[in-house]
């Protein structure tokens, strides 16, 4: 199990990532009556994402050495950089970006920060599973 635990993490990081910003929030602005609705109920997948990626990346960074090494496991030691970019960047949309795209101060400006911290984050997630499946 230690050896798959860091693909499990990455793989959910990155699979939560797809499945809700490029898959269940789009459908919700296609089929929901009004674009408040959707926008109140992708606020809430949106958060519940941050709270995903906080879990798998706190695994990660957990998982990253084993007990009593002196170094970082290989695929870590190529990946952490985005482990760690990733979660600030969760967190930056979480508590920075969202809380005034809600409140739609300048949302165009902020919608797109977001999408673009967003795709950022995907990215970080998609290398860091790629670095921990490579073995």
């Amino acid at each position: 199990m230690g050896v798959r635990l860091p693909v499990l993490a990455a793989a959910l990081w990155w699979g939560s990532l797809s499945v809700i910003g490029f898959v269940a929030v789009p459908l919700l602005f296609a089929h929901l009556p009004t674009q408040v609705q959707a926008g109140n109920m992708a606020a809430h997948l949106f958060e519940a994402q941050t709270y995903i990626s906080i879990a798998c990346c706190a695994l990660l960074l957990v998982v990253s050495k084993k007990r009593h090494a002196e170094k970082q496991e290989a695929w870590a030691q190529a990946a952490m950089v985005f482990v760690i970019a990733g979660l600030l960047l969760a967190l930056l949309v979480q508590y920075g970006v969202a809380p005034r795209i809600i409140a739609r101060q300048n949302l165009r400006l902020w919608h797109g920060a977001g999408s673009a911290m967003y795709v950022l984050q995907w990215l970080c997630a998609l290398r860091v599973l790629w670095c921990t499946a490579r073995r």
